[in-house]
């Protein structure tokens, strides 16, 4: 479904990306992990256009995408719940749900078929439609983010830290409801420092380190790998 050749990126004169190859097949869940600062935001940015590459090819389901518009990713089927939620605090939750419907706003039996997916995996989001998202819990939040994403119809999710800042039951909840996300059907690229649960959700997994791909296999192989386990596992 997705591919990444040789993708290297820069910000300004500082190299983000250095040749970094990945590939992502119909049905999986691949995860990516490495430090702060590993490349692994700018990964997923690349692919959704926020960020260009200055070489190297991004394909997706047999297109180049390299030339395309943010927008015109998403209409292909590529979205993006971002890293620190987003969240657009002054608007209600069905506000927040409905902007992420914007490319099928006009099919709105559709729109309203999304939405009752989206509050079936995510109940409080239903409880709280009318309330302002700026006073949802930050778990909530992250729940309406990945619930906006939804919105949009994606083939490939693509989910940037979705258990930063939660309560470990609500981490667990997060990669519980990822896990059924997928199961619906929808490919997952998983950006995520908590390593562990990461590499227990996915079914393969790319390490980056300064930009680079310096590991990638199973992820069962990976999270048993003595290096994983000292440098992101904390033995």
């Amino acid at each position: 479904m997705l591919t990444l050749t040789g993708v290297t990126v820069y910000y300004g004169a500082i190299r983000a990306l250095d040749g970094v190859d990945l590939t992502v097949e119909a049905g999986e869940i691949v995860a990516m992990i490495g430090a702060n600062g590993a490349g692994k935001s700018t990964t997923i940015s690349c692919i959704s256009g926020l960020v260009r590459a200055r070489s190297g090819s991004v394909w997706f389901d047999g297109e180049d995408v390299e030339g395309l518009a943010t927008h015109e990713r998403v209409e292909r089927g590529i979205c993006q719940s971002p890293e620190g939620r987003r969240v657009f605090a002054n608007l209600s939750v069905n506000e927040n749900l409905d902007l992420g419907a914007y490319i099928h706003h006009r099919q709105r039996s559709r729109v309203e078929a999304d939405r009752e997916r989206v509050f079936g995996l995510f109940p409080r989001l239903k409880e709280r439609s009318r309330q302002p998202a700026g006073t949802l819990s930050g778990g909530e939040q992250q729940m309406l983010a990945i619930g906006r994403a939804l919105m949009g119809r994606p083939r490939l999710l693509m989910l940037d830290e979705p258990s930063l800042g939660l309560a470990p039951v609500l981490v667990r909840q997060i990669f519980e409801i990822v896990r059924d996300i997928n199961r619906q059907g929808v490919t997952i690229l998983l950006v995520e420092q908590n390593a562990y649960q990461a590499l227990h959700v996915a079914s393969r997994a790319y390490v980056l380190e300064t930009g680079r791909v310096v590991m990638a296999g199973p992820a069962n192989e990976l999270l048993h790998d003595r290096q994983v386990r000292e440098a992101y596992l904390g033995e």
